[in-house]
């Protein structure tokens, strides 16, 4: 079994992100956690990579329908679908028109628990309903009826893997291996090595 501090997850800049000059203040964020950069790219998406992203687990396309559909009950709203299939096939072909409008950073960082942190940091697929401290909660205020009324894909302004499985499989899409790098960080003997050892002269 590897080691907890090799956990990975992947994170994708939105179009959005990008747009509104917050690349920077991103990767800060997940820098500060004390998680490791290990690869990054810019690019812009195919529809077909974006289809194959999101499709990784076969059960997306149901479960972000059915996600979908609680929000708008839990709001006392109607869901502009009743079947999640017919909703959740309805928000990918909005996430393929929208995320192969212009560039994107692809990340992959590195570190104990890598996955929830950046989750957590990241806050909800809501902006609206994300929480004040995370990176959606801060500097953006979409919301599913608003995207939903303008019939476009929700601008929350990065992606970031739901567990550790769907990271692993999702890297493959995004990165080869070539392009994931292993290096040392002095960080890394704060957070992770036994003994803390080299840090006096």
């Amino acid at each position: 079994m590897d080691h907890p501090k090799k956990e990975r997850t992947l994170v994708i800049i939105k179009p959005d992100g990008i747009q509104r000059t917050l690349i920077g203040e991103i990767i800060r964020r997940y820098e500060r956690t004390g998680l490791k950069l290990v690869a990054l790219k810019m690019a812009i998406p195919t529809e077909d990579l974006v289809k194959r992203h999101y499709t990784v687990d076969p059960a997306w396309i149901r479960k972000v329908g059915e996600k979908s559909i609680v929000s708008y009950e839990n709001k006392g709203l109607e869901a502009p679908f009743k079947d999640p299939e017919d909703c959740g096939r309805a928000v990918l072909e909005r996430l393929k028109k929208y995320l192969t409008t212009g560039p994107v950073i692809v990340m992959i960082w590195q570190g104990n628990k890598a996955v929830g942190i950046v989750r957590k940091l990241t806050g909800g697929t809501e902006p609206l309903a994300s929480d004040v401290g995370t990176i959606r909660g801060d500097f953006t205020v979409d919301s599913y009826d608003m995207s939903d009324l303008d019939e476009r894909a929700i601008r929350n302004l990065i992606h970031a893997s739901g567990s550790v499985d769907e990271a692993e499989k999702e890297i493959t899409i995004w990165f080869r291996p070539e392009e994931i790098f292993k290096y040392n960080l002095v960080l890394d003997k704060m957070l992770y090595d036994v003994n803390v050892d080299g840090i006096k002269e």
